[in-house]
């Protein structure tokens, strides 16, 4: 994989179970990590019968920061079977969306460092930052959120993800797959995403600035401002 080397078991357990590698973060075995002078080795032992249905969907795990599909041989994996669409009561009213992406900055060390860096946060439904990982990949990034949740046993139906990078497909699979109800990412989605979110059952809020964004699916979750209008 090419990515920032930090949060390693976040990022193992998140691209594990983003990627259905695992069903359940029981189901790694064993997590170690060891440095080497070009880099750090994360070995993950899980179980037979998931690395034998692995071994059948030949994909090769090699991973670089722009690409999704690094390794899959058909379409099939490619664009996946969505699980059941999401069920919650989330509701979040559009000041904390706003809130959320004006407090961000604060949170990003590496962003501040180097410029160069996305980031996924997790964040309350009033628009506090609860957790954000950071990563030049922007779905390392993400896996590395969700990795971090799973390893704090937090609920992922009790707030909305942030995200710093365009949302392609492959972003919104991740954030279905672990049952996010709400993804909502500073750029643009693809066409692809936006069919994938519908589909899912995920709010995808896109093209998020100080004040304005663009509801794409599932707008029920968005609650009315002030004025009595949805943004």
């Amino acid at each position: 994989m090419m990515a920032t080397p930090a949060d390693f078991k976040d990022f193992a357990l998140g691209f594990s179970l983003s990627e259905r590698i695992i069903k359940t973060p029981e189901e790694i075995e064993n997590i170690s990590v060891v440095d080497d002078k070009k880099g750090v080795i994360v070995n993950i032992t899980i179980p037979e019968e998931r690395h034998i249905e692995l071994i059948k969907r030949r994909r090769g795990m090699t991973g670089w920061t722009g690409c999704g599909l690094c390794g899959v041989e058909s379409l099939e994996d490619a664009v996946p079977e969505l699980p059941a669409p999401v069920k919650d009561n989330l509701r979040i009213a559009p000041q904390a969306v706003y809130s959320a992406f004006d407090n961000l900055h604060p949170h990003q060390p590496e962003k501040q460092a180097t410029g160069a860096v996305h980031a996924a946060a997790w964040c309350h439904p009033d628009g506090g930052i609860i957790i954000v990982r950071e990563d030049v990949g922007r779905h390392n990034a993400l896996d590395k959120l969700i990795g971090a949740m799973y390893l704090k046993a937090m609920n992922f139906q009790d707030g909305f993800c942030l995200i710093t990078s365009r949302c392609s497909y492959e972003m919104l699979q991740k954030t279905a797959q672990a049952g996010i109800p709400l993804l909502a990412a500073i750029s643009a989605p693809t066409a692809l995403a936006v069919e994938m979110a519908e589909t899912a059952g995920v709010t995808l809020i896109a093209l998020a600035r100080k004040e304005h964004f663009t509801v794409f699916t599932h707008g029920h979750r968005i609650t009315e401002d002030e004025q009595g209008e949805k943004q």
